[in-house]
């Protein structure tokens, strides 16, 4: 169905199983696409031409791609968080679209806490909206939004329970780390993938989490934040 000059997104692209990769290659190549009709002795190929279109990966996992796969796309780019600005209007748009009242100054609030990310922004909202129409008049004022992230347990850094888990848990029971991925996943009661893919990258731009070749560990930051002392390991003395 694809016309000309149409573009063809496709999200998450490393979940692409090979097969379906072997089929997008003369797709991207040559602009055609060969289906096997049959099966056995009689199974015939018929190539199909495409109009010329464009294809659009999106993936957060880059490494994840066949190296054929990647090599294929004409141009690679890496996109960053969302600034605060940028969320707040995204979160003013989709309040529109909603067909809801949303004071700039909750707009604001909502691109402070989404983590960089228009989904979020999205998603809390709609929780926004929820709560106005319930406790409010239905607009989302600054004291709605508020109400309803202190509610979700999403303070003004953006973090929530599951993100105050994983920094207490390294801090409390190994010291500030530096400790190993799949320990801290056993403590937190979380997947390891599910804390490497979804919690780690807004902790670790944060600055609230590094890596370090022995493990995770947390800042100076994080001490901060959750205003406890930092006991550093005494400094070992060479005697000769």
């Amino acid at each position: 169905n694809l016309e000309s000059r149409d573009i063809l997104f496709i999200d998450e692209i490393h979940r692409l199983s090979r097969i379906v990769e072997e089929f997008l290659y003369p797709a991207m190549e040559d602009f055609v696409f060969d289906i096997m009709i049959g099966e056995g002795p009689s199974a015939r190929s018929v190539r199909l031409n495409l109009k010329n279109f464009t294809l659009v990966g999106a993936t957060t996992r880059q490494g994840m791609l066949t190296s054929p796969m990647l090599a294929r796309f004409g141009y690679v780019c890496h996109l960053d968080y969302y600034n605060e600005t940028d969320l707040s209007r995204i979160a003013s748009r989709s309040a529109r679209i909603l067909g809801v009242e949303c004071a700039a100054s909750a707009a604001d609030e909502l691109g402070k806490r989404a983590r960089g990310t228009p989904r979020i922004v999205n998603r809390l909202l709609r929780r926004c909206r929820d709560v106005a129409e319930v406790k409010g008049d239905g607009r989302i004022t600054l004291d709605i939004v508020k109400q309803t992230l202190d509610m979700l347990g999403v303070d003004h850094d953006g973090l929530d329970a599951i993100d105050r888990k994983i920094l207490l848990s390294i801090i409390e029971h190994y010291g500030g780390g530096p400790v190993g991925l799949n320990t801290v996943a056993v403590v937190v009661g979380e997947e390891p993938e599910t804390i490497e893919d979804v919690y780690e990258p807004f902790l670790i731009q944060s600055g609230f989490l590094k890596r370090t070749p022995r493990g995770r560990e947390v800042t100076d930051k994080t001490y901060g934040y959750f205003n406890i002392a930092r006991i550093r390991p005494p400094v070992q003395v060479n005697l000769f």
